[in-house]
């Protein structure tokens, strides 16, 4: 249980903490609630849970019965859990998945998801036999200049994206390295037709890599996985008899163990 700190008390959003506390209200025994218990339960009149409870309807995680008027959770709120575990599990059931792409594709095979304007890399299968891009599980790494981080942008809702990228400079890392805003922009949309993303020695000189987005059971990109090897090994030809299609397919096949399927609209 979260107890805030004299001094940060008064950033807490007490609407916010009385909102998650009639959610955790409701359990097997308590699956439901009139209006009258939740105001008991908080100490509170009616018309501070009413208020509450109405926003919590209007977002879908609650519902009230016309009938009897009391209140249940909705599936909604199993959403909140999905995302947590898919997050918490990606990682572990991954794995198998990138040590089998590797072994395809004889190149490192990466993990990563989106924190901001980086990318925290989550898990790292390292090739045999070939030096590739220097990372380790927890690295960070700029999202605009490497190809998991321009998948995931791509994803991103344009409110999102335009916070991420508008109003900061874009550091350069190589002279390959996109810096304007609108050019980024342009290959982003190309990535969100394609599917797939590449980066040519953006972050670093004659390292080459191609990423691909792993969506979760309701379309969101969570997190995208790439390959990365040096220019020599993951040339043009090679990508195209073989990398770009197992980095894809890879990517597939993990996010329909998350619950993801083509017909999905993606959020």
């Amino acid at each position: 249980m979260f107890v805030p700190s004299e001094e940060k008390d008064r950033y807490l959003s007490h609407s916010l903490v009385r909102g998650l506390e009639i959610l955790q209200m409701f359990d097997v025994e308590t699956p439901t609630l009139s209006l009258a218990e939740i105001s008991s339960r908080l100490h509170v009149g009616r018309t501070v849970p009413y208020r509450l409870l109405y926003t919590l309807q209007a977002m879908g995680f609650i519902s009230q019965d016309e009938n009897t008027k009391r209140y249940e959770l909705s599936p909604k709120v199993l959403n909140l859990g999905f995302s947590y575990l898919t997050t918490l599990q990606i990682p572990d059931i991954s794995k198998p998945y990138l040590e089998q792409l590797r072994d395809r594709t004889g190149a490192s095979a990466h993990l990563g998801v989106l924190d901001g304007k980086e990318i925290v890399y989550v898990l790292r299968v390292a090739a045999r036999g070939i030096t590739s891009l220097n990372v380790s599980i927890g690295s960070r790494l700029p999202a605009h200049a490497t190809s998991i981080g321009k998948c995931l942008l791509a994803y991103q809702p344009n409110e999102r994206l335009n916070e991420l990228l508008y109003g900061s400079e874009l550091q350069p890392f190589t002279n390959q390295t996109k810096t304007k805003v609108l050019e980024l922009r342009t290959e982003l949309t190309s990535i969100l037709e394609n599917g797939y993303a590449m980066s040519k020695g953006e972050f670093e000189s004659g390292i080459h890599s191609i990423a691909a987005p792993i969506f979760d059971r309701s379309g969101t990109a969570v997190a995208a996985i790439n390959i990365a090897a040096p220019k020599s090994f993951l040339n043009e030809e090679f990508i195209s008899a073989v990398a770009l299609n197992e980095v894809c397919k890879t990517a597939l096949l993990i996010s329909e163990y998350f619950g993801y399927r083509l017909t999905t609209v993606h959020s």
